[in-house]
């Protein structure tokens, strides 16, 4: 297995960041014109996007994307990398979502979680470790 660096793996970052920009302004738009039409009945809506859609919107992203047949968000599927565990296989849905939620670990400590990527074995990141899994190329 040939594993992803560090580079590799931040364009695929950006490619997913771009993405999820896109998607979020679109649910926006749909979400603003629903607003427009309907205020009342969509307060609670506005409330729930503004707290916490965001994130549920990204957790989807990944994790639904991670743990599909691609083992690949968008980013990492054109870059050619994607997500396997240990043994090289496919990972599941809450793998995936463990993987995502351990990302808050490497970022809460000064993103060393990440800056970790160049100088281990197998180039894991700190959320790689914890939710045993790999970024390898295709």
């Amino acid at each position: 297995m040939k594993y992803s660096g560090l580079l590799k793996r931040l364009v695929a970052y950006s490619i997913d960041c771009l993405t999820l920009i896109g998607l979020y302004m679109v649910l926006g738009l749909v979400l603003g014109s629903s607003l427009f039409f309907h205020p009342l009945s969509m307060l609670p809506m506005v409330g729930f996007w503004f707290y916490g859609g965001i994130f549920f919107i990204a957790w989807l992203y990944f994790a639904l994307l991670e743990s599909s047949k691609w083992q690949a968000t968008l980013g990492k599927k054109v870059l050619k990398i994607q997500v396997v565990d240990l043994e090289g296989h496919r990972i599941g849905f809450w793998r995936a979502s463990s993987r995502y939620f351990c990302k808050f670990v490497s970022r809460i400590i000064f993103c060393i979680g990440f800056l970790m990527i160049p100088f281990t074995k197998k180039k894991q990141a700190l959320h790689d470790k914890l939710a045993s899994t790999l970024i390898i190329q295709k």
